[in-house]
């Protein structure tokens, strides 16, 4: 797929993501109905309206191309994906649950296993982050869009990390000592990608925890910025693994930390 092919879709899903935010702001100002899946994790009536939303209209652009999301159980047994949409409704349902502001709306298209377009939305952050291609990562707030480079910009000698927890694991506390890490910040969602790509934080490690559609939107996003996205061997992550399991994650800014 060419680079005018990627950023035509890019651009055509750009309004049903702001759409699709609208709509779960709404939902949730209503009230949420909420339910417990089979691996113990909430699920919202606003998870399944935004991944409805989401799925139809990628289908319409891209016919062809099959569908993975996390709310649905279409084409996740099929083991032979190369070219496929990994789809996260809402990524940090939690914080969408609890009133909090950094959940995620996320698609990220794949090809020959690769992410090539990535579209993560803020909703109650109103930040709009999309790519198809290098040296092509943007984001769009307050109807100015802004290229994204991962340019650093905080202050020089501070190495700023993104954690999944507050309390760090002894595996990943040796890693921050490992890259001089000067301080570290909470951030669940997909959004620790794009505040990396926008040089806000440096880096982010993780073991091996989620899935493909977590990952999937901001590991483009990333990459198009100029950033790196590897496991802990430094080994470049591929998709449409069994089961469509993580490995281990370094998210860096730049090689140079």
């Amino acid at each position: 797929m060419i680079e005018e092919q990627k950023k035509e879709i890019a651009k055509n899903l750009l309004p049903l993501f702001e759409k699709a935010g609208s709509i779960c702001l709404e939902l949730r100002k209503k009230g949420l109905k909420k339910e417990i899946k089979n691996d113990n994790t909430p699920v919202t009536n606003g998870d399944i309206e935004v991944n409805n939303l989401i799925t139809a209209e990628i289908a319409k652009i891209t016919p062809k191309i099959p569908i993975v999301s996390e709310e649905t159980s279409e084409n996740k047994s099929n083991e032979n994906l190369k070219n496929f949409w990994l789809i996260d409704p809402i990524d940090g349902t939690y914080d969408y649950i609890n009133n909090k502001d950094e959940f995620t709306i996320n698609a990220g298209l794949i090809i020959n296993n690769r992410p090539e377009i990535g579209i993560i939305y803020a909703p109650a952050k109103k930040r709009l982050f999309y790519s198809y291609h290098q040296d092509k990562c943007f984001e769009l707030s307050n109807k100015k869009e802004k290229l994204l480079d991962c340019k650093k910009i905080s202050k020089k000698g501070e190495i700023k990390a993104v954690s999944y927890s507050n309390e760090l694991k002894p595996q990943i506390k040796d890693w921050h000592k490992k890259f001089n890490v000067t301080e570290h910040i909470k951030m669940k969602s997909s959004l620790k990608f794009c505040v990396i790509a926008s040089g806000e934080y440096d880096l982010y490690i993780a073991e091996p925890r989620a899935c493909e559609w977590d990952i999937a939107a901001g590991h483009a996003i990333l990459k198009h910025a100029g950033g790196t996205v590897t496991d802990f061997e430094n080994k470049e992550i591929l998709y449409g693994k069994k089961d469509f399991k993580n490995p281990s994650l370094i998210l860096k800014r730049s090689n140079l930390l």
